[in-house]
């Protein structure tokens, strides 16, 4: 028996197929070969089109069967019992009432509703949003709801439902809407306190509940394989998709983090490390996001303390285009372990992916400092590009201290930037807090979640009993990257005040 794991990325679709009885990865494939494109029409905006995301899991699917029967001939896809679902957080995806696409998804790094999200807040009052929301309405989903309301109000007229990406592709797959607690929170139309769909919000912005689907549990039967999608896949008909949850709540999933005290982190295209506590806690000045994590119950407090940089993995990406044109990211770790820690004064601020919530919703621009046409190389700039994204998350993480986060060890999977040893040393030197790498990969987290969400484990533990860290990095020049990101903060500040 197998489960598949689909993660809705905004630079890849992934699917990974796990064999239910070991945990273990079967396949994994990724759609399509090169980069998804975002569309920025102005300045800070961001978009992706849903119709593009579905067609590439359809493509995607074909492609993991044929990986799947080269790994074990005997692979049958009409063994795959259950369906879990990643996607990327925050967009606002629209369906008319026949589940047609209104728009294009405004997706999680767009900045174009910040203003709206501050109008919000004030109004609403900082005290109840903060205590109810556990956020300010900032740039989410609430917001980018709330832009299309005022700037295409004939299209809101037209919505049925609004979704986030991972309930679209469950309603491609099922022909049924539903949402989560969790996807709600995310959005900030949650109300924690009175446990229920923020009437405070539904007010302010005029929104109607009817446009939001059934809530459901994270792990629970969103709808069944319709039988023509499942012709297309070369899945059987019927079968359940029992999990989805936002990537960031998912990759903690994926490495096992669901109890309070427990750390996650990942640096792909964003930087995220994210916590777990049972009380309603949330940043006064809300730098740092809470938010429903996926075994968030009412009667029971699971909550994930969200530090999100919009400008990490994008910045080493951009860096491979511009200055690596013939490296792979392997030879640019190399060359970057080739330079001393400091990169010879050259400095780099990854900040270039729209409004950070760390400097309260600023665009700052990716900044370079101190180059010298005379020393710096390629490699210098690769080494100093992975020092700026790990101090980037230091100073995410000092106002996660702030809020009562203390890690002592990290979890993150082995891929993305852990896999240079330049980011991982500067990372766990600069925090000074321990990384433990796993084989994890959000995809399988899908997987596993879907495995937890049919029954086929009768619990999370069941489905981690195998799982195993592969190794530990301690900080060891704690002393030098501390002062090397001071001097790196005190430029980043001096930046925030002009």
């Amino acid at each position: 028996m197998y489960l598949l794991g689909i993660d809705i990325g905004s630079s890849f679709i992934k699917l990974s197929l796990v064999d239910a009885s070991t945990q273990k990865k079967i396949a994994t494939v990724q759609y399509p070969d090169t980069e998804n494109a975002i569309v920025s029409k102005q300045t800070g905006w961001a978009e992706q089109s849903p119709n593009q995301w579905w067609d590439q899991v359809k493509q995607g699917a074909l492609k993991l069967h044929t990986a799947a029967l080269k790994e074990n001939p005997k692979y049958n896809s009409f063994d795959i019992a259950a369906i879990g679902i990643a996607y990327q957080m925050h967009g606002l995806v629209m369906v008319d009432k026949n589940q047609n696409i209104l728009r294009d998804s405004i997706i999680w790094c767009d900045s174009r509703a910040v203003e709206y999200g501050k109008k919000a807040f004030d109004a609403i009052g900082h005290e109840k949003a903060l205590s109810h929301l556990l956020n300010s309405p900032g740039n989410f989903t609430a917001a980018k709801l709330a832009w299309v309301k005022e700037n295409e109000p004939e299209l809101f007229q037209q919505i049925d439902k609004m979704m986030l990406p991972g309930d679209f592709i469950a309603m491609k797959l099922t022909g049924e809407i539903t949402t989560t607690v969790a996807a709600l929170s995310e959005g900030i139309f949650w109300d924690f306190k009175n446990k229920e769909i923020s009437k405070s919000v539904l007010d302010y912005f005029g929104f109607d509940a009817s446009i939001f689907p059934k809530i459901q549990e994270v792990f629970s039967n969103h709808g069944n394989l319709q039988l023509s999608v499942a012709n297309t896949l070369q899945l059987k008909a019927g079968i359940p998709v029992t999990y989805k949850a936002g990537d960031q709540p998912n990759n903690a999933l994926s490495l096992n983090v669901l109890q309070p005290g427990e750390v996650a982190a990942t640096a792909g295209t964003s930087g995220v490390i994210y916590g777990v506590g049972d009380t309603l806690s949330y940043d006064k000045a809300s730098r740092v996001n809470s938010f429903a994590h996926v075994n968030h119950t009412t009667s029971n407090n699971r909550i994930g303390m969200l530090l999100c940089i919009n400008g990490t993995g994008i910045l080493n990406s951009w860096v491979k285009k511009m200055v690596g044109v013939n490296c792979d990211y392997h030879q640019m770790n190399l060359a970057a372990a080739s330079i001393a820690a400091g990169s010879e004064g050259l400095k780099i601020f990854p900040f270039g992916n729209g409004a950070e919530r760390i400097f309260n919703n600023k665009i700052l621009g990716a900044q370079f400092s101190g180059i010298n046409l005379n020393k710096h190389t390629a490699a210098h700039i690769f080494n100093a590009a992975q020092e700026g994204i790990a101090f980037a998350f230091r100073y995410g993480l000092d106002i996660m201290r702030e809020n009562n986060l203390q890690p002592n060890i990290i979890r993150a999977g082995y891929a993305n930037l852990f896999l240079s040893k330049v980011f991982s040393n500067a990372f766990v030197n600069a925090t000074g807090v321990a990384v433990a790498l796993y084989h994890a990969d959000g995809s399988v987290g899908a997987a596993l979640g879907a495995g937890i969400g049919a029954g086929i484990y009768k619990d999370a533990a069941a489905a981690f009993s195998d799982f195993k860290c592969i190794e530990i990095i301690e900080p060891m020049h704690a002393k030098i990257y501390d002062d090397l990101y001071l001097e790196w903060k005190d430029q980043l500040e001096k930046q925030l005040l002009h």
